[in-house]
């Protein structure tokens, strides 16, 4: 385990840096053996200025899932560019390293298997889910009033639903089993699909890399 060095900080900056070490133990341990004493040890500090910050366990807990998930996925409002660029830019970034690596992927099974049988997990989710494809329906929306293209909101939602889903599965894909594709063999396949869905190109191989 590694553990983190003691120093002096902010109310705010010790506060994330506690989510942090929180996240860290989940990825190693589990829910389960990520117990306060464990999480202190992480982050180098006493249990007891770790219950300053947290109510309970369950807090911490809590607030690290809504920090994984703010940090899962790409931001639509962070992609610079024209509407293809950015669709193409959000899918390709939500299928590799940072968003889909083993880290990810152990937190990913470590939450999901609570956010049924946990009612705060699950607004919790709930809310992270909603806010993807959100981000992800508006894209949709630009590219095609970019291309000229109807653009109801009906369809739109439904094509981010179906991409969504496409994202989520492809990514669980990569995390499991990533020595078993060649590299961007995952990313030029959504984007094929994509293209097929929509009925419109998002640029050539040359575009991806650079992306």
């Amino acid at each position: 385990m590694n553990r983190r060095t003691f120093h002096r900080a902010p109310e705010g900056e010790r506060r994330q840096e506690l989510i942090e070490a929180t996240l860290d133990t989940i990825a190693e341990l589990g829910l389960k053996g990520a117990t306060v004493r464990q999480i202190a040890i992480r982050a180098g500090v006493t249990a007891g200025l770790v219950r300053h910050y947290f109510d309970s366990k369950d807090q911490m807990v809590e607030e690290a899932y809504r920090t994984v998930l703010a940090t899962f996925a790409a931001k639509a409002g962070d992609i610079d560019g024209d509407p293809k660029t950015r669709l193409r830019r959000f899918i390709t970034l939500n299928l590799t390293a940072p968003v889909a690596n083993d880290r990810s992927l152990s937190l990913w099974a470590s939450f999901i298997s609570q956010v049924r049988v946990d009612p705060e997990l699950a607004v919790i989710h709930r809310e992270g889910y909603l806010s993807f494809r959100n981000d992800l329906q508006g894209l949709i929306r630009d590219f095609l009033e970019a291309e000229g293209r109807a653009a109801g909101e009906a369809d739109c939602r439904r094509h981010a639903i179906a991409i969504n889903g496409m994202i989520d599965g492809l990514w669980l894909e990569g995390c499991l089993a990533g020595e078993l594709f060649e590299e961007a063999e995952l990313v030029a396949i959504a984007l094929s699909s994509i293209e097929a869905l929509l009925g419109l190109p998002l640029g050539g191989d040359e575009d991806t890399a650079a992306a």
